[in-house]
């Protein structure tokens, strides 16, 4: 049973004038552990990173930063051909933006996590895996990055003795390989369900797949989507839930013991 676990978010994906998803960041803000900050490319700008590190601070979660390919139209969820120097390139860049904001509001930075296609591509790519989590050993030290359990990302992590956050994915479906679905229209879900479905893989560590078979999943974070219909009374059910079932939620580095 995982008694401790965190809640993490992806928060400020808006861009000057436009949002993206029905609930505030403010709203979600108080539902969650850790917030994954957009940070430029994919979302976000200056003034929208800035207010949501600044709500980071006030609401006491944890500062991830959340760098995607350089997508504003495709919303980062497109793949782009670019060599893994390149790419990490990108990443550092993002992952500056949002620690810099970070020590202007006094807080930290807790965690990296890649945006959609590109997690998705790490995911699979050790070589860009691997350049990366080096590239962020060498600049920021042992900051932990999420990624799927079972992933080249991962692996990677676990070999160079980096700390790694495994992820489980609270709306989204389940492949029989244990992998995450990819869709780009997720309707819009029954919170208590997804709820009671992260309460079960916090208990049994189980998750019941597409076809309807049981997979087993290891992970130390729970993530939903803010821009995912109905995020808010997502939210507020899995936390409920959780505590009720006697699962204490915590940002990432409590969870991982790093204070």
């Amino acid at each position: 049973m995982q008694k401790t676990i965190d809640l993490n978010c992806d928060m400020g994906e808006s861009f000057g004038h436009w949002t993206i998803g029905e609930a505030s960041d403010e709203d979600l803000m108080a539902f969650i552990s850790s917030a994954n900050v957009a940070a430029g490319f994919h979302a976000g700008d200056p003034n929208t990173i800035n207010r949501t590190v600044k709500l980071v601070r006030d609401y006491g979660v944890g500062l991830g930063a959340h760098p995607g390919y350089n997508d504003l139209q495709g919303f980062g969820r497109r793949f782009i051909s670019a060599s893994n120097e390149e790419l990490v390139n990108d990443i550092l860049y993002q992952v500056g933006a949002v620690r810099e904001f970070g020590r202007y509001h006094g807080v930290r930075l807790q965690h990296v996590k890649p945006h959609g296609a590109l997690y998705m591509e790490a995911a699979r790519n050790e070589d860009l895996s691997l350049h990366l989590i080096e590239s962020l050993r060498a600049g920021g030290g042992e900051v932990p990055v999420m990624c799927m359990g079972g992933s080249a990302t991962y692996e990677v992590g676990q070999r160079l003795g980096h700390p790694m956050v495994r992820e489980f994915y609270a709306d989204r479906d389940y492949g029989d390989n244990g992998a995450i679905v990819f869709t780009r229209r997720v309707g819009r879900p029954d919170p208590q369900a997804i709820a009671d479905k992260c309460l079960r893989a916090c208990i049994e560590g189980k998750v019941k797949t597409v076809t309807g078979r049981e997979v087993d999943v290891d992970f130390e974070s729970i993530c939903f989507h803010s821009d995912t219909p109905g995020a808010l009374e997502i939210a507020k059910a899995i936390r409920e839930t959780l505590l009720a079932g006697g699962v204490t939620i915590a940002p990432v580095s409590t969870v991982l013991g790093l204070g």
